[in-house]
């Protein structure tokens, strides 16, 4: 199995040709197939995939992690480069997803182009239960567990009929891939937190090894978006979980960030690693 960051905060390290933007995009190769997991905020994933060599054409199915912008904002792109993949995704939010600060002036619309699913309605496909979408290839749209929820949340809203109200994220999917060595366990943001992510996924393959865990896991806080939602205690004791769980490496960028990123590091060792844009990832 093969993971290309397509897309993510951190610009390369390597090729400075390669656009970096706040969202996540993911090619996933595994089994002869190729999966396309969120598309960032913009087109930009889009022009990077042809720089790295990634056919978009080529893609057999893309996944929506949720409803937010810096994850969907290149799916008409995609559309227009791949013209029969079908694009997973949850139910869709009950409202507009928007953030909302402390001040009037902060608030702002944070969801997908408004009249995207309606354009390509028959592109999407609406995940309900966990569901195969290809082989190896498992969604889990009803995120289960008893673990906290990441504080960065709290600014995340949906908006009905002009009132706010906290996004209960039931619009978010995690997705896994199975192989014969274990589960790579792909988050998005993980606002519904990773942990509860983890145990959704091992309670459907008991006993199976968890590999990787790849993507964010919102630990950032809303302004400015360096500095921690939680405590630090509160970090320490997501990466001291994740040793425990156990997971075997996670790879995390996007809406970890960097002192969250560096307090993980600390308890984490080796076992976790960051992404950049144009990273690959042999899992």
């Amino acid at each position: 199995m093969r993971v290309t960051t397509l897309i993510e905060n951190s610009p390369s390290q390597t090729d400075p040709l390669l656009a970096a933007e706040w969202g996540l995009s993911l090619h996933v190769s595994f089994g002869g197939r190729s999966i396309l997991f969120d598309m960032g905020g913009s087109d930009a994933f889009a022009r990077n995939a042809e720089r790295l060599g990634v056919d978009l054409a080529a893609v057999d199915a893309a996944v929506l992690s949720h409803h937010h912008f810096d994850h969907g904002g290149g799916l008409r792109r995609f559309f227009e480069r791949n013209g029969a993949a079908m694009a997973y995704r949850g139910r869709r939010p009950d409202g507009e997803c928007w953030f909302k600060g402390d001040a009037a002036a902060t608030e702002r619309y944070i969801g997908l182009d408004r009249t995207l699913l309606k354009d390509h309605a028959q592109r999407f496909a609406v995940i309900d239960e966990p569901t195969e979408i290809l082989p190896g290839v498992h969604l889990f749209p009803q995120i289960r567990g008893t673990h906290s929820r990441p504080g960065g949340n709290r600014n995340l809203c949906l908006k009905h009929a002009g009132v706010f109200r906290e996004d209960d994220f039931r619009h978010e999917l995690v997705m896994a891939i199975r192989d014969n060595e274990g589960l790579v366990v792909f988050t998005g943001c993980s606002h519904n937190g990773v942990l509860n992510m983890l145990d959704t996924v091992t309670a459907a393959f008991y006993g199976v090894p968890v590999k990787a865990v790849v993507g964010g896991l919102h630990l950032v806080g809303a302004s400015p978006p360096q500095i921690l939602a939680d405590s630090p205690a509160a970090v320490v004791a997501v990466g001291e979980a994740l040793l425990a769980h156990p997971v075997g490496v996670t790879y995390t960028g996007h809406c970890t960030a960097a002192p969250a990123f560096e307090s993980l590091k600390a308890v984490m060792g080796d076992r976790l690693q960051p992404m950049r844009t144009g990273s690959r990832i042999d899992l």
